[in-house]
């Protein structure tokens, strides 16, 4: 509760000095004192307010009335955003403005005769006024930042509900059984199915699984932003994944801000094995590797009893000379994975950043934002995420499904 709280503090601290900015540059500065500032003031203020309502909302809407502020309301966060950081990269314009304005002024103050204000030896009686260059120069601005703005995000809503891009990662684990060579770990995460994501885009997500001819699917967390109540037709597309060795799962952090227990209940119902602090053997031909789950990171905050991230629970009793490849749904845990000598690590969370320059961001807390890397003798692979949080738009980090693909030595 106490990490909700700073969260949307957080949160809405953020909101409140973006569109503080927004409204300096594209209201203030664009217009005169009067009835289209006004109006312009009063718009910005209910767009600012929406994101917030959507976020208070959430749990107390029906999904079906959910849907349409959700959409207005994080596209709209989605342009802002874009807005905001179009405007910061033309403050260099204004200022150099700025500084010409004053220069100019200073000269035309040193040259010009002691005149009459507005008479024939006055510069400024023979140029357009200050105020209306200011005016003019502040409306390009915003229309260039508006335009850029627009454009990108519709570019990331578009990749965001396009089909996912599939990428083939083959890793070669030391130690493992020639006759496992080839072996197909199938994997997504963040598909945070909700209000704005689901339907026939998860379906197609299914169908894209399944066209790979996994031998094991792995689900990486994330799964859904809602109750088993208001999803169940949204994850039913689940039951028809098909995998040689089964469908597995793990929690993220956003399973444990809905009724975690009931989804845990429900996904064994639809064919997929949760993995809480476990591991299973995947086999054929009389060889085998270890595929081992633990709880998000979160967990343990979460309040409910038992769950919690428990990689010594995980791999309690293993065979040292089997490979292992662990499913945690944030990459951070891969310093606990080298410790215990987890051959790879298989990850999301991060949406690969989502939206540009958020991945600088990610980084600040997490080891990789997306791709293969080395961590000692682990390797760690993080899916950029099939769906998307907040904003429906994806700048920067396509949607994913992944086919890690084992290779003997």
């Amino acid at each position: 509760m106490i990490g909700l709280l700073v969260f949307g503090t957080v949160v809405l601290a953020a909101m409140a000095l973006l569109h503080a900015y927004l409204w300096l540059r594209l209201v203030r500065d664009t217009t005169r004192s009067g009835r289209a500032r006004r109006r312009l003031t009063v718009l910005l203020a209910v767009l600012g307010l929406l994101p917030v309502a959507a976020l208070l909302l959430r749990r107390t809407l029906p999904l079906e009335a959910a849907a349409p502020l959700d959409w207005v309301a994080y596209c709209w966060l989605g342009v802002a955003f874009y807005a905001f950081l179009s405007l910061l990269v033309l403050e260099p314009v204004r200022w150099l403005a700025a500084l010409s304005r004053r220069r100019r002024r200073t000269r035309e103050v040193a040259a010009a005769p002691v005149t009459v204000a507005g008479g024939p030896g006055d510069p400024a009686g023979d140029d357009v006024p200050a105020p209306s260059r200011r005016l003019f120069l502040a409306r390009s601005l915003a229309v260039t930042a508006g335009a850029v703005a627009v454009g990108t995000a519709g570019t990331g809503a578009y990749f965001a509900n396009s089909a996912p891009v599939v990428r083939r990662v083959p890793v070669t684990l030391a130690g493992l059984d020639p006759a496992l060579d080839g072996l197909r770990i199938v994997t997504f995460s963040d598909g945070h199915l909700s209000a704005t994501y689901g339907g026939r885009r998860f379906e197609r997500l299914v169908e894209l699984v399944n066209a790979q001819q996994p031998d094991v699917v792995a689900i990486v967390g994330d799964l859904v932003d809602g109750d088993v109540s208001e999803l169940r037709e949204e994850v039913a597309p689940l039951a028809d994944l098909v995998s040689r060795q089964g469908v597995y799962f793990v929690t993220g952090n956003h399973e444990y801000f809905v009724d975690t227990n009931a989804w845990l209940r429900h996904l064994p119902t639809v064919g997929v094995q949760v993995l809480r602090n476990e591991r299973v053997a995947i086999g054929r031909a009389g060889a085998t590797v270890d595929l081992a789950g633990i709880d998000d990171r979160t967990a343990a905050s979460s309040g409910l009893a038992g769950h919690g991230a428990d990689l010594d629970a995980a791999l309690d009793g293993r065979d040292d000379a089997t490979p292992v490849v662990l499913l945690a749904h944030q990459p951070v845990m891969v310093e606990q994975a080298r410790a215990a000598g987890v051959d790879l690590q298989l990850s999301g969370h991060t949406h690969g950043g989502q939206l540009w320059p958020f991945d600088y961001a990610v980084r600040l807390d997490q080891p990789a934002v997306q791709g293969w890397s080395r961590h000692g003798d682990t390797q760690l692979y993080v899916t950029p995420g099939a769906g998307y949080w907040g904003p429906p738009m994806r700048i920067g980090a396509r949607p994913e499904v992944t086919v890690v693909e084992l290779r003997s030595p």
